[in-house]
């Protein structure tokens, strides 16, 4: 078993495979320009295998890829199916835009995928181009499609921005639901590198618009999740809010984040980091667990994204693109 400094149990590892991503979405790296880190300084499926290893090993049974948009990193099937064959009941799930789907849903599920997180920010074209910085929006409902069709579990995260796409929250919500998708609204998290024009909703904000129409119950929330649940009483169905501004986000923090260079992260919202890079690339098993206790040791208790510090004008310098979120 994996335990932080505070006593934590840490039983679930992100991680990035790539940095790159097709979309430019006006919360995340709308001015990064097509230029990525070589290919060379990326560890290579294999060596991220041995530090997966030592995290199942652990303790860790839920391991979430992101990236960037991990669909861009080739054979991705293939490290899936690594991980699955090493421990097959692990909860295994991919976070994406959803863009390249249709031509990979079938591969990650036989792989050995189980669930999929996908971005869905609106049901307009337009305004899904002007979030994302291109045009997208068919193509990502056929991902959605796709995935559902070949049997993976899809969770829909929206990020609602105000005078941008706050009045679709009750449509996605209902397309959500008409297709057993549950969705997430996630408040926007402000980081120096998105648009700084940008104004996103409080998590009360979005209830209200939800309650304009809905009457709500709070389930709150289920172990680590960072979700808090609630039920529309009208139709049964349960959605939930991730709202890292609130006191008790952190409580029951179980997650480190891995990146694609070999960065082990111990908190999203921190820019500290410590290497496996070197242990893995020379096959040292040890050295990466030695890494992974330091890393748990100093895991802060918090994150720093306090209200108080937000009306400060304190935003992350995390590059989220490179720690999937």
């Amino acid at each position: 078993m994996l335990i932080d400094g505070h006593g934590r149990e840490v039983n679930y590892l992100r991680i990035s495979v790539t940095e790159r991503c097709n979309f430019r979405c006006q919360y995340c790296m709308p001015e990064k320009p097509f230029s990525w880190v070589p290919k060379e300084n990326l560890l290579t499926f294999e060596e991220l295998f041995l530090f997966v290893k030592v995290a199942i090993d652990g303790g860790v049974n839920k391991i979430r890829l992101t990236g960037g948009e991990p669909l861009l990193r080739e054979d991705l099937d293939k490290f899936i199916a690594m991980i699955n064959d090493y421990k097959p009941g692990l909860d295994l799930a991919l976070t994406t835009n959803a863009f390249l789907l249709p031509e990979a849903a079938q591969r990650l599920k036989d792989a050995g995928l189980k669930r999929l997180n996908i971005s869905l920010d609106s049901l307009k074209a337009d305004v899904a181009a002007k979030i994302a910085g291109k045009n997208v929006l068919a193509q990502v409902f056929k991902g959605i499609d796709k995935a559902l069709e070949v049997g993976l579990k899809v969770k829909i995260n929206m990020v609602p921005l105000k005078g941008i796409n706050d009045d679709e929250i009750l449509a996605i919500m209902d397309y959500c639901r008409e297709r057993n998708m549950k969705i997430r609204f996630i408040e926007y998290m402000e980081n120096a590198h998105a648009d700084q024009a940008l104004k996103g909703m409080h998590g009360r904000e979005i209830l209200d618009k939800v309650k304009e129409k809905y009457t709500i119950k709070a389930l709150g929330r289920e172990g680590a999740s960072p979700s808090f649940n609630y039920l529309i009483e009208e139709t049964g169905y349960e959605f939930g809010l991730i709202d890292p501004h609130k006191h008790d986000f952190c409580e029951n923090c179980n997650r480190i984040r891995l990146t694609a260079e070999g960065n082990l992260i111990p908190c999203l919202y921190f820019d500290e980091a410590m290497s496996i890079a070197e242990s893995v690339k020379k096959g040292d098993i040890q050295g990466a667990a030695d890494v992974l206790a330091l890393v748990l040791k100093d895991k802060p208790k918090e994150n720093r994204w306090t209200e108080e510090e937000l009306e400060g004008k304190e935003v992350s310098k995390r590059a989220f693109y490179e720690t999937g979120g």
